[in-house]
């Protein structure tokens, strides 16, 4: 299974504004577009997604930006990903109407297949957006420079590739 690109910019996004809660003024979309290499346009629908979606709210012009609607321990990845893909049909004998598999009667695949994204989903489901904010073990590993603004959620300059690796 592999999310789409629509779908990962929107968690992004979502985890920007999650870690940059509480800062004086509103994430802005270019700000994450920059962080991310990201196409601003591209992330404006995103944006007006989310928006229309209840998950973010927007402010226009000086001063506007981006925050979150809900807390991130109310905004679940499960839920998100739902929103945002729009076809989980794995194998054609997923979907009645298209199926031609000649194996569909006496298959046991689908049921496996279809297990396996109920799991996917369902671990997704027990995610928020404020679990991906804790700080993980290996983030000790980054130098004293880098560790006090390795944010969870907001890409370092490591995560850019502009440090070389530990131990050179």
């Amino acid at each position: 299974m592999r999310l789409t690109n629509w779908t990962d910019y929107t968690l992004r996004v979502l985890m920007y504004c999650a870690a940059s809660e509480g800062r004086a003024e509103p994430v802005t979309i270019s700000e994450i577009a920059q962080a991310h290499a990201i196409s601003r346009s591209h992330l404006t629908k995103i944006v007006m997604d989310l928006s229309g979606q209840g998950l973010l709210a927007t402010t226009r012009g000086r001063g506007g930006g981006l925050r979150l609607l809900k807390p991130a321990s109310e905004i679940v990845l499960g839920d998100v990903v739902r929103l945002t893909e729009s076809d989980f049909t794995m194998v054609e004998c997923f979907d009645p109407g298209t199926n031609q598999c000649r194996l569909s009667s006496h298959c046991g695949l689908k049921g496996v297949l279809n297990a396996a994204l109920q799991a996917y989903l369902c671990v997704l489901d027990g995610v928020t957006l404020a679990d991906l904010l804790v700080p993980r073990p290996g983030s000790a590993r980054l130098p004293l420079a880098l560790r006090a603004r390795a944010v969870p959620g907001l890409p370092t300059a490591a995560d850019a590739g502009e440090l070389p690796p530990p131990g050179v």
